[in-house]
C-alpha cells in the first residue's frame, strides 16, 4: 500500500497532467481508446463511418450521372442516396447522444481521481502528519506553520505537503521542458550548420 507521502504526490501529478494536458485532449484520448473496445458503442461508430464511405460513394455517383440525360439513374442514385444520409444522421445523433453522456461520466470519473481525490485527503487525514520533524531542528514557529492547520506539532501536515508537492511538480515540468527546448534547439543548430569541408568542396 502506498504511503501518505506518495499517494499525495502521486494525486498531483494527475492533477498537473490533466491540466498541462488539457482536459478536453484527454477526454478525446479516453473517447478514441473506448471506440476500440468491444462495445456497441464502437459497433455504432465502425457503421456510421461504413455509411458515411457510403454517402460520399452515392454522392459522387449521383454527380456524375445526367439528371436529364440519364433520369431514371440519377432518381435511382438520389434513392439510395437519401435513404443512407438517414440512416448515417440517426446513427450520428446516436453517437453524439452516447459521446455527451461518456463526457459526463468522464468528466465526473476525472474530478473524483485528482481534485476530488486531494480534498478527501486533505480532509481525512488533516490529523494525520505525514511523516515527523526532526526533533529540536526547527524553531516552534516553523513546526506549527507546516503542521498547520490541524496536524500534531512538530509533524508535516498534509495540507502542507500538498502544496509542496503542487510546487515542486510545477517547477520540475518547467526545468525538464526548459532543459529538452534548448536541447531540441541545438539540435536543430547543429543540423543546420554547414561543415567546413564541406562549404570547400562546394567551392
Amino acid at each position: 500500500m502506498l504511503s501518505l507521502v506518495l499517494t499525495v504526490f502521486f494525486v498531483h501529478v494527475a492533477i498537473y497532467l490533466v491540466n498541462t494536458i488539457g482536459a478536453s485532449t484527454v477526454d478525446s484520448l479516453l473517447w478514441l481508446l473506448y471506440l476500440n473496445l468491444p462495445t456497441p458503442t464502437s459497433r455504432t461508430a465502425r457503421k456510421q463511418q461504413q455509411l458515411k464511405r457510403q454517402v460520399l460513394e452515392q454522392k459522387h455517383e449521383m454527380n456524375s450521372t445526367s439528371s436529364q440525360d440519364e433520369f431514371a439513374k440519377w432518381a435511382k442514385a438520389r434513392r439510395r442516396h437519401d435513404k443512407t444520409m438517414e440512416e448515417y444522421e440517426a446513427l450520428n445523433k446516436t453517437l453524439t447522444s452516447q459521446k455527451s453522456s461518456f463526457d459526463w461520466t468522464v468528466k465526473i470519473a476525472r474530478w473524483l481521481c485528482t481534485n476530488g481525490l486531494k480534498i478527501f485527503l486533505q480532509f481525512w487525514y488533516s490529523k494525520t502528519p505525514v511523516f515527523p520533524l526532526p526533533e529540536a531542528w526547527f524553531p516552534y514557529y516553523v513546526e506549527w506553520i507546516v503542521s498547520f492547520p490541524r496536524a500534531p506539532l512538530g509533524s508535516v501536515s498534509i495540507q502542507v505537503w500538498s502544496n509542496v508537492c503542487a510546487t515542486a511538480i510545477a517547477l520540475t515540468a518547467e526545468v525538464v521542458g526548459a532543459f529538452l527546448v534548448q536541447v531540441v534547439g541545438q539540435k536543430k543548430e547543429h543540423k543546420q550548420a554547414v561543415p567546413v569541408g564541406a562549404e570547400g568542396k562546394a567551392q
